[in-house]
């Protein structure tokens, strides 16, 4: 797939992943419609870019305000007046295990997570017919293969997107949409530091387990989107970003039971190197 010309939808592209693909996409020709809860996040995405490159429209919404999303690809087709991809990027992450969460927050974290994804799909996908050559990319997670202790929201909504691209992507075989699910490993946003956390965390282990966190995820975000999108050009059905990914991939596929053992193991080993 060639991205010059094209007109991209992304979300949550005030910062992160989000805004390195923005500023890689539009390097590469690419017209954009930034959206993200964060106007001053899209303010700031915009200004790096080249103000002689492509067009680009900012449309700060919430995606789970129902009606904004409703009326987003009427705006974005009145700025571009058509749609070629859409990244569905915009995520948020919920720290804490199953029993300290609390319904509303669970619910939360899914309605962004995945019924936002959900929500554009099913909104951008007749614009994307319409189309002779298009793409849908879902941004899941490593933890969409594997799934740790202390990230049960998070992994049912990242497990949850890598299930309905796949699905999708079968049901639009026949079309010229095309569906790609990204499985980023540690890359180095601040989805960790601006998690929400139960009532009553501990201070003390939320900055311990914070500081792991900060270690572990390393991966600039440019050269996360660089692969990215080097996967969107060859029309690759599954990206895994970075080494860890593929690890991670590799060992679950190998162990699917007991894999989270060999993580500890692995970790263990690491610890004891360093």
């Amino acid at each position: 797939m060639k991205l010059a010309d094209k007109v991209a939808v992304v979300t949550g592209a005030g910062s992160g992943i989000g805004r390195a693909l923005a500023v890689q996409l539009a390097a590469k020709g690419c017209h954009l419609a930034l959206v993200d809860v964060d106007a001053n996040g899209l303010e700031q995405t915009r200004s790096l870019l080249s103000a002689a490159g492509p067009y680009v429209s900012r449309h700060a919404l919430d995606l789970r305000d129902r009606e904004a999303v409703q009326a987003l690809p009427a705006s974005v087709l009145q700025a571009h007046g058509r749609v070629d991809l859409l990244f569905n990027n915009a995520g948020v992450a919920l720290g804490g295990s199953f029993l300290q969460l609390k319904e509303e927050d669970f619910d939360w974290l899914l309605d962004i997570n995945l019924q936002g994804v959900v929500r554009m799909t099913r909104l951008f996908l007749p614009l994307l017919l319409e189309r002779p050559e298009a793409r849908i990319i879902n941004i899941s997670s490593i933890f969409g293969i594997i799934a740790p202790p202390g990230q049960t929201a998070y992994a049912t909504s990242k497990f949850a997107v890598r299930g309905f691209s796949h699905a999708l992507r079968h049901e639009l075989a026949a079309t010229p949409v095309g569906v790609t699910v990204v499985h980023p490993g540690g890359v180095a946003t601040a989805i960790a530091r601006n998690a929400r956390l139960p009532e009553g965390t501990d201070e003390k282990e939320q900055a311990r387990r914070l500081a792991l966190q900060e270690k572990l995820l390393r991966m600039p975000a440019e050269q996360a989107a660089a692969i990215i999108l080097r996967g969107v050009e060859k029309n690759k059905v599954r990206v895994l970003v970075g080494v860890d990914a593929r690890l991670m991939a590799w060992l679950e596929w190998l162990r699917p039971v007991s894999y989270w053992w060999w993580v500890r193991l692995l970790a263990g080993a690491v610890d004891k190197a360093t």
